[in-house]
């Protein structure tokens, strides 16, 4: 029996596709579950199936078996609009490469996902402002992403992430396009809204020393789980 309080579910989870008169087996039999306001890095180099995987947790793409489940819900099978609409409601993305609409400026690109699912209201643009704020971005909130820094697009994307107050956010290799400096602080905002929103924060990367901030380290190769071991931020707080 699951978890109650796993947010997320991934039970024996494959995923092949046919190349010609061959199988390529992407993944293979992954089983981990996490639980509700936790951090956890998906690792792995190319190739080891950490996107397949992420695609497979949003629901984007199908198993070839097993299953996910998110809220003890199952999501395979479901129909694409009740999916679209689960989405919606509990999953809010944070891309590599940012995927902002060029045509709205800050406050805008924040409450799309609102304005998508139907669940605007008088609050969304005043929750939109204060994302943004304390993101740093309080003079930049009629600016469209054109007129955004690489990092201060990411921060937007991030802030539009949360703006639903989703129970899951899925961030993909969310500091791959930035430098550095712009990489750490858009890290730690994802770290403050998880701790203080409750959200449960999945985020996928190649990057060891990123994925050792999380409380969580799932590791990933050639379609396995190799490793499910405490982070850094873990460690640190134990003592160890």
């Amino acid at each position: 029996m699951s978890n109650p309080r796993s947010v997320l579910a991934v039970r024996n989870l494959s995923k092949s596709i046919h190349s010609g008169t061959h199988r390529v087996d992407i993944l293979r039999g992954i089983d981990f579950e996490i639980p509700a306001g936790q951090f956890a890095a998906i690792e792995g180099p190319s190739g080891s199936g950490k996107s397949t995987l992420l695609g497979l947790m949003a629901g984007l793409d199908t198993p070839t078996a097993g299953d996910v489940a998110i809220d003890g819900q199952s999501i395979v099978g479901l129909a694409e609009d009740e999916m679209a609409l689960l989405r919606g409601r509990k999953i809010g993305f944070v891309f590599q490469s940012y995927q902002l609409v060029p045509t709205l400026n800050a406050v805008e690109n924040v409450t799309l996902p609102l304005d998508l699912t139907g669940s605007w209201n008088s609050h969304a643009e005043k929750r939109a402002v204060e994302l943004l704020e304390q993101f740093g971005l309080g003079d930049r909130l009629d600016h469209y992403p054109v007129q955004l820094s690489g990092g201060e697009q990411q921060r937007v994307a991030v802030a539009r992430a949360f703006a639903a107050k989703p129970p899951i956010v899925l961030a993909d290799e969310p500091t791959g396009n930035l430098d550095s400096r712009n990489g750490a602080l858009v890290l730690e905002m994802l770290r403050s809204l998880n701790r203080a929103e409750g959200a449960t924060l999945i985020l996928v990367t190649h990057d060891a020393a990123l994925a050792s901030q999380a409380d969580r380290r799932i590791v990933l190769k050639d379609g396995l789980v190799v490793a499910d071991k405490a982070g850094r931020a873990v460690s640190t707080a134990s003592g160890k």
